[in-house]
């Protein structure tokens, strides 16, 4: 069973969705990273999401953008965000984290390079923002060979032949963009969502987490009861970055996420 599995049959059992926030790696410093991390789990992070930065992220929003711009600037590459993931697991075997990122550079690195790196440095899943299912059969049959979850996106204009196809072979759970448009963008219809995840729950026979749009402990206690995990990105990466030093950075996190984790601790169906 993997950690990603493992960790939606625990939730399911006690009733409540996942909490993931998303950091950029390499960024607001590279020292901070993996102390970032275990602060973040610290704090009640269920899984995390390590963004792999890139020099054209379409799907990000102008807060992102920048984080990678920084980190890109302080050379970080897929191989360094694969070291910070084998470090955390020094001290936390199990907290599943995700890779989110785009195809260039996996392919810079090779397919079967970067799938046995990510297994070996302990990553469960991985994300490839602009990979359409449609286009990423292979690639998701090579990372199921190393026990690594395969995780795509639907959008609100997703359509049956998209779903069926991430149904066919996505596995971890399914990432459900909330927001016609790029990460920190306008505050979405959370009732539409609600009433789409509700759906493709049914459908796809597998977790369903909503992201972009998701910016405090209010949505998160609003959306939470109807997904099985909720991810929170620009918002927290817009905290850090005004942090002047690692201690700071650390101290930040912890404040962000505790009202996070105390919204999503409702179970299931609780008035929000």
């Amino acid at each position: 069973m993997s950690r990603l599995t493992g960790l939606f049959a625990d939730l399911g059992k006690q009733g409540r969705a996942a909490l993931i926030p998303f950091v950029t790696a390499g960024d607001p410093s590279l020292a901070v990273m993996v102390p970032l991390l275990h602060a973040l789990v610290a704090a009640g992070a269920d899984a995390i999401e390590l963004g792999v930065p890139f020099s054209d992220p379409m799907a990000d929003g102008p807060t992102i953008q920048r984080a990678s711009e920084r980190a890109l600037a302080r050379g970080v590459k897929m191989r360094m965000a694969l070291e910070w993931v084998r470090e955390f697991r020094v001290h936390n075997q199990h907290t599943p984290i995700i890779l989110m990122g785009y195809l260039n550079p996996v392919e810079a690195m090779g397919a079967e390079p970067f799938a046995l790196a990510a297994k070996d440095a302990g990553v469960d899943g991985v994300i490839l923002v602009d990979l359409p299912p449609e286009e990423g059969i292979d690639y998701a049959e090579l990372l199921k060979n190393h026990r690594i979850d395969p995780i795509f996106l639907l959008a609100p204009t997703s359509g049956a032949e998209r779903v069926a196809a991430v149904k066919a072979i996505g596995s971890g759970f399914v990432y459900y963009v909330s927001l016609r448009g790029i990460t920190g963008a306008a505050q979405a219809d959370w009732q539409e969502v609600l009433a789409r995840v509700a759906n493709l729950r049914q459908t796809l026979a597998m977790p369903v987490a909503i992201g972009f749009g998701v910016r405090d402990a209010e949505t998160v206690a609003l959306v939470a009861p109807g997904a099985d995990a909720v991810v929170v990105g620009s918002a927290l990466v817009e905290r850090l970055s005004a942090c002047t030093s690692d201690a700071e950075v650390l101290a930040a996190a912890q404040a962000f996420m505790a009202p996070l984790a105390k919204a999503i601790a409702a179970p299931k169906g609780a008035s929000a």
